[in-house]
């Protein structure tokens, strides 16, 4: 497996998170909860980019990011520019670990152990890509639950893979 492949799917949808934090209508909806829901979008967004910015960027970027996982779900209030930045910052984080052609082995075991166990590299990143997109559907829903409006913002693109290549329509 290409380590390009996860990358690709990793930043493809921390795009589309980012999208669809800026597609609330103002700062406060972010927050908005409904009966039933635990965790606001905001709260999603600020979980996604601190799990991104510490088992990509830190455990195998070596970056010097330290994780207050509390305080991502603790926090409220943040504008959706101050989220969106976070995510920024998480895109930083697997740009600087899997760009610029660094060698990743996916078969070694992931240099720490998670929930108690030790996990091989490749599955655990396949695991991570999954995580993020199940919270940005979440995210999804919460948006469109909070304002009441059904329109997408495009997540899940095919076009954004990295391997995508457009193709002629069919000819009749």
């Amino acid at each position: 497996m290409d380590i390009q492949w996860i990358h690709r799917i990793l930043i493809r949808d921390v795009e589309a998170l980012k999208r669809e934090i800026a597609a609330f209508p103002d700062d406060a909806s972010v927050w908005a909860v409904r009966p039933g829901i635990t965790n606001p979008a905001g709260t999603l967004a600020l979980h996604i980019a601190g799990n991104l910015r510490h088992f990509v960027g830190a455990q195998l970027g070596g970056s010097d990011y330290l994780r207050d996982r509390p305080a991502e779900f603790a926090t409220r209030d943040w504008s959706r520019d101050r989220l969106v930045a976070e995510l920024d910052a998480a895109q930083a984080a697997i740009g600087a670990t899997f760009g610029g052609g660094r060698l990743v082995d996916l078969t070694a075991q992931f240099p720490e152990a998670v929930g108690g166990y030790r996990i091989v590299t490749g599955d655990f990143l396949i695991h991570l890509a999954a995580h993020l997109a199940f919270h940005l559907g979440q995210v999804g829903y919460l948006r469109r639950i909070v304002t009441g409006s059904p329109t997408t913002i495009g997540t899940v693109s095919i076009p954004e893979l990295a391997t995508a290549v457009k193709v002629p329509a069919p000819t009749k």
